[in-house]
């Protein structure tokens, strides 16, 4: 606790620094000259009220026009920060203060112990597995190695049953936007099966280990997925070994576009708890399904009810 406290009163204290150091260098230095910024002619038409968007290019941040802008701007700020003297020492000390071995704590499932493990400075944490407490660590997956320069990103996880699956999702350049994995946990090769459109959704495994549930939208159209809004999510079943245009339609609402769906399925594998949320309301509802029925599609009906 002391050593957090401390931690906090410097980051405190260097914060109050590096604010001290801009106003006084900003006091030193001439004006800036920031890069113009374009302006287009798109006009958007609201019944009737027409509002100018001029900026509206700007919305597409990998075309080349976005793209200088984005380079022109941090070219100034860089400038200005590296003439910083204290910025060095302020970097070196937080290096110093973040540069420590640490562990998450095990999770065990069927005998097998799961965890990650950080040496440091390492940006993401590293999965490694056991088959017991105690026994040899085994590199499961390294996520600072699923990107060159550091932009792809782990996001959900979740174990099988047995323990010898494990499913992981990846996110890009801090996308909310996920895709699933999953990887044999004893030979450490990831399976064919590639899961893409998730967003807001974990994973939830069934008790025979044959597939999982998950939550995903259609697939947007091209050019339009960083930027349209997300509406109509569905609750699938992705069994293992086929394709994703094969997945089970479990659940959706196609006369509700903000609802969103979870699926977790009750300790002892029989039935599928589905909860039902909208937007940031507190409230929500939850369904059921009875797994041992052959047909997982909902067939136009709704699930029982949780009461």
């Amino acid at each position: 606790m002391a050593r957090q406290t401390r931690m906090i009163l410097f980051l405190l204290i260097a914060s109050f620094s590096f604010a001290l150091v801009l106003a006084v260098h900003a006091d030193g230095q001439e004006k800036l000259t920031y890069p113009a910024a374009q302006k287009g002619d798109q006009v958007d038409d609201y019944h009737g009220t027409k509002v100018a968007d001029p900026y509206r290019w700007l919305e597409d941040p990998d075309s080349p026009e976005s793209r200088a802008w984005i380079d022109a701007e941090n070219k100034i700020t860089f400038s200005y920060l590296e003439q910083i003297p204290e910025r060095h020492a302020i970097k070196e000390r937080l290096t110093q203060l973040w540069n420590f071995e640490r562990f998450t704590t095990p999770a065990q499932q069927s005998g097998r112990y799961f965890f990650t493990r950080n040496t440091g400075l390492q940006n993401q944490n590293v999965v490694y597995w056991m088959d017991q407490l105690g026994g040899e660590p085994k590199l499961l997956l390294d996520p600072n190695t699923l990107s060159a320069d550091g932009t792809v990103a782990l996001s959900t996880t979740a174990i099988s049953n047995n323990g010898k699956l494990f499913l992981y999702g990846t996110a890009a350049s801090g996308s909310d936007w996920q895709e699933f994995h999953v990887r044999d946990v004893d030979t450490g090769k990831d399976l064919p099966d590639d899961i893409k459109w998730v967003k807001f959704s974990g994973a939830s495994w069934t008790h025979d280990d044959k597939g999982f549930f998950y939550s995903r939208y259609d697939e947007p159209k091209s050019g339009t997925m960083l930027r349209d809004a997300n509406y109509f999510q569905k609750l699938y079943f992705h069994k293992l070994g086929t394709p994703q245009s094969e997945d089970v339609l479990v659940y959706d609402r196609p006369d509700q576009k903000e609802m969103g769906f979870g699926g977790y399925v009750t300790d002892d594998g029989r039935y599928l708890v589905i909860v039902v949320s909208q937007g940031t309301d507190p409230k929500n509802r939850l369904y059921y399904k009875d797994l041992t029925q052959k047909d997982l599609a909902q067939n136009g009906h709704h699930p029982g009810k949780l009461t």
